[in-house]
């Protein structure tokens, strides 16, 4: 189905209204004229927001983008309070993050069945029993319940994930995912065969970790070139970043750094995490050229690592080298 990543989604969320206080009076066979008995409104159902580790899209609020609770029902005669309204549950991916129309952040949800109230009920009205005193005994009068406003909010999603992939298209990070992980990322010899983030889980023994395959990044995609910026928020939750350069690449230098370049235009921060630079297709190449590129990248303080998905060369000591880096 055709773009069903979605990572960004404005939705409109009302709360309950309140129900009104009831205005009533105590009758029955002997008694014509009895005091106020009138209830209490039932309170409005709140909007909440709970975040579920299975889903990672938007893709099912696409077409129920109205978010409405209940309100609650009037007080009742003989004291009765009425019900409460249904609350209103939006179930949304880890990572997300909730903004007012002015695009403030109003809250995030990074765990899985975390969940918070995004907008409070309204309370509901007192009935004419709360109001009799020595002054009034007979009140004719109730509270209305508390009308709530309906809002337009926005939904970000910026996945939490332990290892983000980050390469030019066509270095071959679908093709790692797909070997260290059960992941089916789409793979094809051409530019951009991934244009939504992938995810899989790698399990080391009995511990595990979350990579995500970033689609590709080319210089000048912070003017729009490629893919653009679309995606790189992505990164921006990912503790480790993983850099895959091709050894078929004609200036592997160069093109690390164009990486370094477009991600500090995006977001200096990213360049403080934790990164690990990984050349990827090492079967092309002989030991004479992996020992150019060394010396090359030892010049400026760069450890690197060969690796092959094809004859899985240096795949365990990648997976080892990634899961020291995750619990230092």
């Amino acid at each position: 189905m055709k773009n069903c990543f979605i990572d960004f989604i404005k939705i409109y969320c009302k709360s309950g209204n309140g129900g009104s206080g009831c205005v009533h009076f105590y009758r029955d066979k002997s008694i014509t004229k009895g005091g106020p008995d009138g209830g209490t409104g039932g309170k409005g159902g709140n909007i909440i927001i709970q975040g579920n580790s299975s889903i990672y899209t938007f893709f099912h609020l696409r077409y129920n983008k109205h978010c409405i609770a209940k309100s609650g029902s009037p007080g009742k005669g003989n004291n009765l309070t009425g019900s409460n309204g249904k609350d209103f549950l939006i179930i949304v991916p880890i990572g997300t993050i909730i903004k007012d129309e002015k695009k403030n952040i109003i809250m995030e949800i990074t765990k899985n069945y975390e969940t918070k109230i995004l907008f409070e009920g309204g309370k509901g009205g007192k009935g004419n029993s709360f109001f009799k005193n020595s002054m009034n005994q007979s009140p004719y009068y109730a509270q209305p319940g508390i009308k709530t406003k309906g809002y337009w909010i926005f939904l970000e999603l910026k996945i939490l994930a332990d290892v983000g992939l980050i390469g030019f298209p066509n270095t071959g990070k679908s093709t790692l995912l797909s070997v260290i992980t059960k992941a089916k990322p789409k793979i094809g010899n051409f530019a951009f065969t991934t244009k939504k983030p992938q995810l899989g889980v790698l399990k080391m023994n009995f511990n595990s970790f979350l990579i995500a395959d970033i689609p590709g990044i080319i210089e000048k995609a912070s003017e729009g070139k490629g893919l653009g910026y679309h995606f790189l928020r992505h990164v921006e939750r990912n503790y480790i970043l993983l850099f895959l350069i091709s050894s078929e690449t004609k200036n592997i230098k160069q093109e690390y750094f164009i990486l370094l370049n477009e991600l500090n235009k995006f977001n200096s921060n990213l360049l403080k995490k934790k990164r690990l630079l990984v050349i990827s297709k090492s079967d092309l190449i002989d030991n004479k050229k992996k020992e150019t590129i060394i010396k090359i990248f030892l010049k400026i303080k760069e450890n690197i690592m060969f690796i092959s998905s094809f004859t899985k060369e240096g795949l365990i000591q990648l997976k080892k080298k990634l899961w020291k880096l995750i619990q230092n």
